[in-house]
């Protein structure tokens, strides 16, 4: 089940009584917990009926007699176990769960692991409980998650504003929820978010990036790219080596894709690439300026001084230095 199913279910008033979140993604777990910490309640109700546990200093004894204590003054209580990945003995809540109290909301967030599925505590979660599992983003789903999120704020973004956002903070999603938050406000009443505001309010240049750099590279503008990876090396924390070359392959690898496709019009070759169509004819552009055979050497290239960057056969060049040879290798015809 996912957070926005469970919430879904609470706002209409269906509980369960035990609920475990679990895995890689914090974002997710955070909805949930937070939404049974503040809203499941009436702020009336609060002060008898919600009990939250830390697993650090939490042991099992406590959090099952909180669990069975009945409500006071309300329908249901609710009792919250955070950061439960570190408490001792965790199995042995599940002499509870597997016979909890209907009048108890148990909430357990378990973050960054997951549950032995082959132990009893597992089995008995998935017969007698709400499983929640969680795992990162892939960066493919981050435009399509991100401009959905923007909706949700009331606003519109643009399609390289977009691009800008999600290549400058990756798959953090907690801290792409605050920064649309942060545009929110400062908007001063405009709907839409552009580059400007990108570099204004978040701070990354709309000149001077990842996605400018990519660019550059797929028209073989040499000039433009120096100046940017100059700009990089004048700034190391605007865009590390680690960053680019992985954002440049995966570029490359969909520009490789449009060679095994049947003469595509743009919308079936931006659906097959699982870009956003405004961008299609870059894609497109650097196919036509690299070749089939430029493309290859590309991602050799990319693969190559990936294991320089990280000491393999490096010498002694510093990151600006490998990326600017790098970029005349792959721009030489």
């Amino acid at each position: 089940m996912s957070a926005e199913k469970i919430i879904g279910e609470w706002k209409k008033g269906v509980f369960k009584p035990v609920y475990w979140l679990e895995g890689d993604e914090p974002y997710f777990i955070d909805q949930v917990v937070n939404y049974a910490e503040h809203k499941i309640l009436a702020e009336a109700e609060v002060g008898f009926n919600l009990t939250v546990f830390y697993g650090k200093d939490a042991d099992w004894p406590s959090v099952v007699n909180a669990c069975r204590r009945y409500p006071m003054f309300a329908e249901r209580q609710v009792v919250i176990l955070k950061e439960a990945q570190q408490m001792r003995d965790i199995e042995k809540l599940e002499g509870y769960i597997e016979n909890p109290l209907s009048s108890t909301v148990f909430v357990v967030s378990y973050k960054d692991k997951k549950v032995d599925g082959r132990s009893k505590l597992a089995k008995t979660l998935k017969a007698k409980g709400e499983m929640l599992s969680t795992k990162k983003m892939y960066d493919n789903q981050l435009p399509d998650f991100v401009s959905q999120m923007v909706q949700q704020h009331g606003l519109g973004i643009n399609p390289k504003a977009l691009m800008l956002m999600v290549d400058h903070i990756g798959n953090d999603l907690s801290r792409i929820e605050n920064e649309i938050e942060k545009l929110a406000v400062n908007l001063a009443g405009r709907k839409n978010i552009t580059e400007e505001d990108i570099e204004q309010y978040i701070g990354v240049s709309k000149e001077f990036n990842v996605f400018e750099l990519q660019e550059a590279i797929g028209r073989k503008d040499l000039s433009k790219t120096i100046r940017i990876i100059q700009y990089f090396e004048a700034n190391p924390k605007a865009a590390p080596i680690q960053l680019v070359l992985p954002a440049l392959y995966n570029y490359f690898s969909k520009v490789f894709m449009l060679y095994g496709l049947q003469s595509p019009d743009e919308k079936s070759a931006a659906a097959a690439l699982g870009v956003n169509p405004y961008f299609i004819k870059d894609y497109l552009s650097s196919a036509r300026k690299y070749d089939y055979t430029g493309v290859e050497k590309a991602l050799f290239l990319l693969h190559q001084y990936n294991l320089r960057s990280i000491g393999v056969h490096n010498g002694n060049a510093n990151d600006a230095a490998l990326l600017k040879e790098m970029v005349v290798k792959l721009m030489a015809n």
